[in-house]
């Protein structure tokens, strides 16, 4: 049966092989006629054609819906345009939505008309959607921040988004028209904040409306177009009972952290990026007493603290002319001068770190901050590597007795390779031993292994140390029951 597959040197095989090859299948009478004369095989370039009509004739319904896509990408294209010539964009602010989506609908039609092309009922209201989107909101990207599901939105250039959902990233089938339709948009965003993104300074951070945080770089730094990070919050605020619900931690753990919250121990959340440090900082500090006043510093506003108490700041880069930059570390300068109760600072990154840790150190008891590392070990270095950045000298154990005396408590948030977040443990800084920050691990998650679906398994236990500031708490009138230490019995 593979003889027409055969190499010969007969230049007569071909024509006989071709025709062997391409015969219907509805002929098998002259199919079995042909194949039993002595036919030698078919040349290579005869067996290479024999699938070309069929490709082309699967990919045909594909080309076609492409090419009806690329044709409504251009009218939607020109559809903006001709919003932009025809709307009142001074008086959109006073339009209803309901108004905004007729009169958009009209220029529509009218532009529909004019280019004698006809939609459906579903392709036409997709099209009013994405051209409102585009006049009152972020163009494509409206539609992936009103997706509760989404947790993340990642652009790498304009045909490029991806989106992360329950811990998994995916690629969506959302786009930008091109490079300039991405930066219109870029520009929308960082203009409302008072920002600028351009050659001179290729990248910005900012809020969006929502308070989604919000993080571009542009060309020529960006090589293959603009790329945009966008880490989206829940409307609905998370709450410690929703953390345990979500199995972030125990009830013991939760108890503890009330306890050591509410009698303002100094708290450091660490973890890498996306591990939930600000998700667990907001829940933490529902703890604070109301009565309290609460000073927060961040680079971008994140945090939502419930108490009524609170006093937000935020730094601000130079401006096109070099001047009037204020960094966290003046924000935290003058926080000092406005008697708080307590200091939050959304994130420490940099020489602001002295400030925070002078400001634990001399009667703002109960300060919070999170920084960038994978263990409280880690945590306490990068301490040490920040405030060496910083340019002060000093020596190595007057900076560890600087920290040790600051810090009480080291929080360790992680996302695991699920995609899942836990607090991987809680670790109280006990003093200084010899030239080395002595520490004592409290509770930890346990790993144990995977599911066939790579999920992880694991728990969470108790290491059985009592707590340093079990006596603390007993003083402040929280009466931690001494089961909470005890390691899980499973383990």
């Amino acid at each position: 049966m593979f003889s027409r597959y055969k190499k010969t040197s007969d230049p007569q095989a071909a024509p006989a092989a071709a025709a062997v090859a391409t015969a219907p299948a509805a002929q098998p009478a002259e199919a079995t006629a042909t194949a039993s004369q002595p036919v030698a095989a078919a040349t290579p370039s005869a067996v290479r054609r024999r699938p070309d009509p069929q490709v082309a004739a699967r990919a045909a319904p594909v080309d076609k819906e492409k090419k009806r896509k690329e044709r409504l990408s251009e009218v939607k294209l020109e559809l903006h345009r001709a919003l932009l010539d025809n709307l009142n964009l001074a008086a959109l602010d006073q339009a209803t939505e309901g108004e905004l989506r007729e009169e958009i609908s009209d220029i529509a039609t009218e532009v529909l008309q004019e280019k004698g092309m006809v939609l459906n009922r579903d392709e036409r209201r997709t099209m009013i959607n994405d051209l409102y989107d585009e006049v009152k909101g972020l163009g494509p990207l409206e539609t992936l921040l009103k997706d509760e599901t989404v947790s993340d939105i990642l652009v790498n250039g304009p045909h490029q988004i991806f989106i992360e959902q329950n811990g998994k990233l995916s690629l969506s089938d959302i786009t930008f028209k091109d490079e300039k339709h991405l930066m219109r948009i870029i520009d929308k965003i960082v203009s409302a904040v008072g920002r600028r993104v351009d050659e001179s300074n290729p990248y910005v951070d900012a809020r969006l409306a929502d308070g989604s945080r919000f993080n571009a770089m542009v060309p020529p730094i960006a090589i293959d177009g603009s790329l945009v990070s966008i880490r989206k919050f829940k409307k609905d605020k998370l709450g410690i009972d929703d953390l345990v619900k979500f199995g972030a931690f125990t009830e013991e753990m939760a108890v503890y952290l009330q306890a050591a919250v509410a009698t303002r121990l100094n708290v450091i959340v660490s973890g890498g990026t996306g591990s939930g440090k600000t998700t667990t900082l907001n829940a933490l500090s529902s703890f604070i007493d109301n009565s309290e006043r609460i000073l927060t510093i961040e680079d971008t506003a994140e945090l939502q603290l419930q108490q009524t108490h609170v006093g937000r700041m935020e730094s601000r880069p130079p401006n096109v002319e070099g001047k009037g930059a204020v960094t966290p570390r003046d924000c935290l300068k003058n926080a000092l001068r406005m008697r708080p109760d307590r200091i939050i600072v959304g994130e420490t990154r940099g020489e602001e770190v002295i400030d925070m840790l002078q400001a634990m150190n001399t009667g703002h008891d109960g300060s919070m901050t999170t920084i960038h590392a994978n263990s409280a070990r880690d945590g306490v270095a990068r301490l040490e590597n920040m405030i060496a950045m910083s340019g002060i000298e000093m020596p190595l154990k007057a900076m560890r007795s600087q920290i040790s005396s600051a810090v009480n408590l080291i929080v360790q948030a992680s996302r695991l390779q699920d995609g899942s977040r836990r607090m991987v443990s809680i670790t109280e800084v006990t003093g200084m031993e010899g030239d080395v920050i002595s520490m004592q691990e409290i509770f930890r998650f346990q790993r144990v292994g995977l599911t066939p679906d790579n999920k992880i398994l694991g728990h969470f236990t108790a290491t059985g140390v009592r707590s340093a500031f079990s006596e603390r708490f007993r003083m402040w009138g929280y009466d931690v029951p001494s089961s909470i230490y005890e390691p899980f019995r499973g383990a």
